[in-house]
Order: structure tokens, then C-alpha cells, then sequence
């Protein structure tokens, strides 16, 4: 078998930080390019209507993870949430994570957190801001704006136990190429807010109007499957459109889980187990 060849960014530190250099430059000329018109205005005043608001634990113990980098990660998105916190999306603008927050290193005062690569948790400056960008996807599928970039966690890493949302509807961010985006296509000024209290993550995105229809996610047929190459985890997410009286207007299909389990299969609920 014919050996593969190396990219350039395998040959190194330097050189791969050389290589992220170059996609970093072209993903600025392509947003250039095509005239993307990012939300840059904030507001100290709230907008008056909740579309829609959730929370999530920032120290949950996980197998394996150093609960120091989930600490740290407590730091992280003290920082990044500070240059969120209340930006105004205005009709057709697109909101973008990393437009907002910049690049986290170091110096501006980020700290090693836990980050995911290739399958592999692994520690990273900056690790943990993946948790603000589960948070407002997560608000953004209840509302009608459109989400213009999203990068899926492709494997299990962990079991279920104690999970609030359906698997799957988290988002992988890397600066500055891989970036979470959602436009508003909506009539109306939205605004997100976000912050932290206690040992939670909040976060809210509001508006001038209040929305006509109900947004809700639902996860089904789901289960665990054994596979020639080991184990995965299925199911289908949507989001329900309802209106005001319960009537469904529409079931859309968000997302096709077929996750490969990472965590230790004994793990997994025989209950869930089709073979």
C-alpha cells in the first residue's frame, strides 16, 4: 500500500501553526468577499420579550477529565461571555461567535481547558468556550432564525447520564475556522444575552415582539447499535413549529445521529442495545 503523504501542518509545531496562519487569512478574505455583515452593536438595555432562555452546568464531572480544566473552563467563558453579553442581531445580520470574542489566548487571560480533537479529549488554551456555543445553538433552534455554520461533535465521548438536551445539538468551535453563525431572518432586533451565576451558564435571547409560533427540540428513535467497527449511537432530533393553540404546523428533521461510542460500551443500557 502506497504511504501517505504528509501535509505540511504534520511536519510540526511551526508549521502547523503556519498552516492555521493561511486558513485564517482566507477565511477572513472570504467573509470579505462575500460581504458577510456581522452584528457588532451592543446595548446595556434589555430587549422586553423572551423567546427564549436556558442554563447549563459549567462543572459536571466527567470520566477521566482533570476537574481543574473544568474550573478553568469556569474562567473561559467568564471572559468570552463579557463580549457577548447583550449584542444586538438586527435583521439580516449574522451573529458570529469568534467576530465577537476574538482570538482567546493567554495574554487576554484564558486558561487551559478541556477541548476535543479528532476523538481525543486532550487540554488546550481557551478549552470549554464549545459549552457557550452548545448553550445559544440550542436557544437559536427555538426560535425561526436560520443557523449558517455549525460543525457537529461527530462521536459519543460520554454517556448519557444526566443529559438535558438531545445528543447531538452541541457544536465543535476551533478559532477562527471552525465558527458558530446563525442569521436573523426575522422582522424584528434580537438580542442574546448570556452570563454566569453560581455554577451555571445562562443564557436568554430576546426581542421587541414576542413570537407568534412555540419551538420545541425532540429526540427520537433512540438507541445504540453494535457495528462491524464497534458501537454507535442513533436517533433522529427535530425541531416541532407549533402555534399558539398546540396545532403542529411543521416537524423539521435537524439532525441524523450515528455517533461512534468512544466511552466503554459496557457503559451503554442493554435496554438501548439493538444488536
Amino acid at each position: 500500500m502506497r504511504k501517505r503523504r504528509k501535509l505540511f501542518c504534520e511536519y510540526g509545531p511551526v508549521c502547523y501553526e503556519i498552516s492555521l496562519w493561511k486558513e485564517n487569512c482566507k477565511r477572513t478574505f472570504r467573509d470579505w468577499l462575500y460581504g458577510n455583515h456581522f452584528a457588532k452593536t451592543f446595548s446595556e438595555k434589555t430587549l422586553p420579550c423572551v423567546w427564549k432562555s436556558h442554563m447549563s452546568m459549567m462543572l459536571r464531572p466527567l470520566a477521566g477529565v482533570d476537574m481543574q480544566l473544568q474550573r478553568n473552563k469556569v474562567q473561559n467563558l467568564r471572559l468570552a461571555t463579557a463580549q457577548i453579553d447583550g449584542i444586538l442581531i438586527a435583521p439580516g445580520e449574522i451573529f458570529s461567535l469568534w467576530a465577537l470574542i476574538g482570538r482567546p489566548t493567554r495574554k487576554k487571560g484564558y486558561l487551559d481547558g478541556l477541548v476535543i480533537s479528532s476523538g481525543h479529549l486532550g487540554k488546550g488554551v481557551a478549552g470549554g468556550l464549545c459549552q457557550l456555543a452548545n448553550l445559544i445553538h440550542y436557544m437559536v433552534l427555538h426560535t425561526p432564525m436560520k443557523v449558517t455554520e455549525l460543525h457537529h461533535h461527530s462521536d459519543a465521548l460520554f454517556p448519557d447520564a444526566g443529559r438535558r438536551v438531545p445528543f447531538g445539538t452541541g457544536t465543535s468551535i476551533v478559532y477562527k475556522n471552525c465558527d458558530y453563525r446563525f442569521q436573523n431572518t426575522t422582522p424584528y432586533p434580537v438580542q442574546i444575552k448570556v452570563w454566569l451565576q453560581d455554577s451555571m451558564l445562562m443564557g436568554e435571547i430576546r426581542s421587541t415582539s414576542a413570537l407568534q409560533e412555540r419551538y420545541r427540540i425532540k429526540e427520537e428513535n433512540h438507541h445504540y447499535s453494535k457495528e462491524p467497527d464497534g458501537y454507535y449511537r442513533n436517533s433522529l432530533v427535530y425541531q416541532i413549529v407549533s402555534a399558539s393553540d398546540g396545532e403542529e404546523l411543521q416537524k423539521n428533521l435537524i439532525l441524523q445521529n450515528h455517533s461512534k461510542v468512544l466511552f466503554d460500551p459496557a457503559l451503554i443500557p442493554q435496554e438501548e442495545l439493538r444488536i
